[in-house]
């Protein structure tokens, strides 16, 4: 055992040993493997799906959307759920709810049944995000949590870059794509079980218990509108980015959110509680989070995309080629962790991992349907780094700013904003794309001497078309993905000035704050504590490290 596990132990005799910690740990991250590996299976496998199922590039991005929508939206009820009952009950409720929309998923029939599928899988997903880090908040130390979290980087890079593989692997096989989706059901068996084994909580019962269900209701319609706005806006057959229709969906979106922040602001039981996300530290991390999920899933999600239509490559090498951005997340994130636990520094991890991220996404703006393979994975894995670095060392400087009590809270309102971010990065990238893709696509036409409609919102099943047309389509793709990195690339300009801007405060060696430092206490709470502790010195929790 380490010299800094055994000060924690001897100073919080609530921390757990660190093979405790592994133990209890071994369900969570097979429950976080499976779902993971479930939903980037889907990566390579999508362009077969969504030809298959007679879809346009429209219904490709909302694939993912609908998924990132349900995870975002359900991230933060399961946040407050995790606060409030059980976390190992709610964790196996999640797999199963999850599995349930994987296997609805694997018979749909049309694309329509799919999104209906994928919001399912992703009410399981956010319950998955929130409660796995917010278990792992309430067992360990920041001090101690990198190395936890680099373990949780390092599943998340397995499973990222053995997804796309299998994936690939499935769909060009005769199971065909719709196992892409049941492969996940065994796997969530054994997680189910080595979570009844291994992780043993216990049970906080809490009376008078509330859930503000307005403000969930409220948050999710003014999200889920925002995003239909923005995957219609300046399609030939919706509507203008400027117009009535654009008007009337973003007042309407607004308003709910703005509705929304006043609910919250009432509300006993906040869903996303203003005293925390208002903290520098939480809102700048939940800044650079946004960023972060509109460069990382809305710019990564077309990646495989870009290496099957626009390159021509099957599933199963297109899922080979990711592999080199996973290589960089597993490196990034688990390095990191390390050297956090170790030397107790995690700013400069989080502003060197905004930077990376900076470049590599500039370096993929450059990309066309002709650039060299080497450059484009020597690229991905710059982006793999900057993501490593980043998204768990985010989760750690929230987490310790706020009392293990509203851990769920505090850590699935990061994640719900990083998933928003991505939401919104998978509709407006996708929407870029396939405008730039028509517009390309027309010109490539008309020196043919053909006129047919923008092939933006077209089929695409490319093998069913002529082999010139085709030819034309694969090259708009190839030369029209760089856009939407060159706007990922700015949307991390403002995850760095955001990290640069984190205050960097020392992670503390103890898993509970000191109660005078909860932003969700008032004043009068935290008077009446300390004149208790003064007045009876024998009620001091030896757990709390003063300030």
């Amino acid at each position: 055992m380490s010299e800094s596990t055994e000060a924690v132990t001897q100073r919080d005799p609530y921390a757990m040993t660190h093979r405790e910690v592994l133990e209890a740990m071994t369900g969570l991250l097979a429950a976080l493997f499976t779902a993971l590996l479930s939903t980037t299976i889907v990566a390579t496998a999508l362009p077969t799906i969504i030809g298959d199922l007679q879809g346009s590039q429209t219904a490709y991005a909302w694939v993912i959307t609908a998924a990132l929508l349900a995870t975002a939206a359900s991230t933060p009820i399961w946040g407050k759920l995790a606060d409030l009952f059980n976390k190992k009950t709610l964790v196996q409720i999640s797999i199963v709810i999850f599995v349930a929309g994987s296997v609805l998923a694997g018979f749909a029939h049309n694309v329509d049944l799919l999104l209906a599928a994928r919001v399912v899988q992703g009410i399981g997903m956010g319950g998955l995000t929130a409660l796995v880090q917010a278990i792992i908040g309430s067992i360990v130390a920041p001090r101690e949590r990198g190395r936890y979290s680099g373990y949780m980087g390092a599943v998340m890079a397995v499973s990222m870059s053995g997804g796309p593989i299998l994936g690939g692997v499935i769909v060009d096989s005769p199971l065909g794509w719709r196992w892409c989706f049941f492969v996940c059901v065994p796997l969530a068996v054994i997680a189910l079980f080595l979570l009844h084994r291994t992780l043993r909580l216990p049970t906080e019962r809490k009376d008078d218990v509330s859930i503000d269900w307005l403000g969930a209701v409220l948050l999710t319609a003014g999200v889920s509108i925002l995003l239909i706005w923005v995957s219609f806006a300046g399609k030939a057959d919706y509507y203008d980015w400027v117009s009535r229709e654009s008007a009337i969906y973003v007042g309407a979106g607004l308003l709910l959110l703005v509705a929304t922040v006043w609910v919250e602001s009432k509300a006993k039981s906040p869903i996303i509680p203003l005293p925390i996300v208002t903290e520098r530290t939480t809102g700048l991390a939940i800044i650079a989070s946004i960023a972060v999920g509109i460069g990382m899933f809305g710019a990564t999600t077309f990646l495989g995309q870009y290496f099957q239509t626009a390159r021509g490559y099957s599933p199963t090498v297109a899922g080979m080629l990711t592999i080199p951005m996973v290589a960089g997340m597993l490196i990034a994130s688990v390095g990191s962790g390390q050297l956090i636990t170790r030397f107790g520094k995690w700013k400069g991890f989080v502003v060197g991992g905004a930077m990376v991220l900076v470049a590599g996404f500039g370096l993929l703006s450059t990309l066309d349907h002709a650039t060299n393979l080497w450059l484009v994975s020597v690229y991905i894995a710059i982006v793999g780094l900057g993501v490593g670095s980043l998204m768990q060392n985010l989760v750690l400087a929230v987490q310790n700013t706020v009392s293990v009590h509203n851990i769920g809270s505090a850590s699935s309102a990061v994640a719900f904003f990083r998933t928003f971010g991505g939401a919104i990065g998978v509709s407006v990238l996708g929407s870029v794309l396939a405008t730039r893709v028509g517009d390309l696509s027309a010109e490539g036409f008309a020196k043919l001497g053909l006129h047919p409609a923008s092939s933006g919102g077209s089929n695409l099943d490319l093998d069913a078309l002529p082999a010139p047309i085709a030819t034309i389509v694969r090259t708009a793709y190839g030369d029209a993905t760089g856009r939407i990195f060159l706007i990922a690339a700015f949307a991390t300009v403002v995850a760095l000035v955001a990290a640069l801007l984190l205050p960097n405060r020392p992670l503390r060696t103890t898993i509970d704050i000191d109660p005078a430092l909860d932003p969700m206490r008032d004043s009068e709470e935290v008077k009446a504590d300390t004149a208790e502790l003064l007045t009876d010195p024998a009620k001091q929790p030896e757990r709390v490290l003063q300030k």
